[in-house]
C-alpha cells in the first residue's frame, strides 16, 4: 500500500523541481532530498563517476505509475531512475499522515 521511490536527479534544481512538483500534484506526500552524493554507474559500456541528488518518495502504490510518468516528463536522463520500494511496516500515525496527504 505504501512505497518509497528512489530517483536520482543531476542538480539540487532539478530535484527540487520534481519534489515540488510531484507533491503539488499529489502524487508523493514528501519528498527528501539528498544532496551531494557521488554516483559511479555503468552507462553504453562505460564507467561513469558523477556527482547526484538522491530524492527519497514517499507514496502510496496507486499513485506509483502517475508519479513516474510525472518524473519521466520532467527528469533530463534518458533512463531516470525510478525505484519503487514496498514499506512493510512503520509509524501508523506517519503511514496515516501519507494517506490524507494524497487524497
Amino acid at each position: 500500500m505504501y512505497q518509497i521511490v528512489l530517483c536520482t536527479c543531476p542538480t539540487q534544481e532539478v530535484a527540487k523541481e520534481i519534489a515540488h512538483n510531484v507533491v503539488n500534484k499529489k502524487l508523493a506526500a514528501c519528498v527528501n532530498i539528498i544532496p551531494q552524493m557521488t554516483s559511479v554507474y555503468l552507462w553504453q559500456g562505460e564507467v561513469h563517476q558523477d556527482n547526484e541528488q538522491q530524492l527519497i518518495i514517499k507514496t502510496l502504490t496507486n499513485k506509483v505509475d502517475e508519479l513516474t510518468q510525472a518524473i519521466e516528463r520532467l527528469h533530463p536522463y534518458d533512463v531516470p531512475e525510478i525505484i519503487a520500494v514496498n514499506i512493510d511496516a512503520g509509524n501508523h500515525a506517519y503511514l496515516n499522515w501519507i494517506t490524507e496527504s494524497l487524497k
